[in-house]
């Protein structure tokens, strides 16, 4: 589904997984309107997420502050794949009070074992270990 700059979907297994497209500059309007997505598409549910940034250019101040408003993630991984992609997201994460555990991963798959891992804890003790905590 496509949510301005990017797309957004749930997967079979119930995580979201929202990817920006290549060379976006985040703007505050542009995170709003993925949130609100988010939120619609989770239904008053919660879910794990995956926001890919390995295209995003650039994160502006005022979207920075949107990210401490809280949405229907219950984690968040944000994957990138180079130097450029950790500034943006430790700039998204600096000195802000996140509204959920948020963890910036290289490895597509270790990122989805983090996010199954809490799935799995928080369905409760059968569901295995957390997965690499925070």
């Amino acid at each position: 589904m496509d949510v301005g700059k990017g797309t957004l979907g749930l997967d079979s297994e119930g995580v979201l997984h929202l990817v920006w497209k290549p060379s976006t500059v985040l703007e505050a309007d542009d995170v709003h309107a993925a949130m609100a997505m988010v939120n619609e598409v989770a239904g008053g549910v919660e879910y794990p997420m995956l926001i890919d940034i390995t295209n995003t250019r650039a994160v502006t101040r005022p979207a920075k502050s949107v990210f401490s408003t809280k949405c229907a993630a219950s984690r968040i991984a944000l994957l990138g794949s180079n130097p450029v992609n950790r500034v943006i997201a430790n700039f998204a994460m600096a000195r802000r009070t996140l509204p959920c555990p948020t963890r910036f991963f290289t490895s597509h798959s270790e990122a989805m074992t983090w996010l199954r891992g809490a799935q799995r804890h928080e369905a409760g003790p059968q569901g295995g270990p957390a997965g690499t905590g925070e």
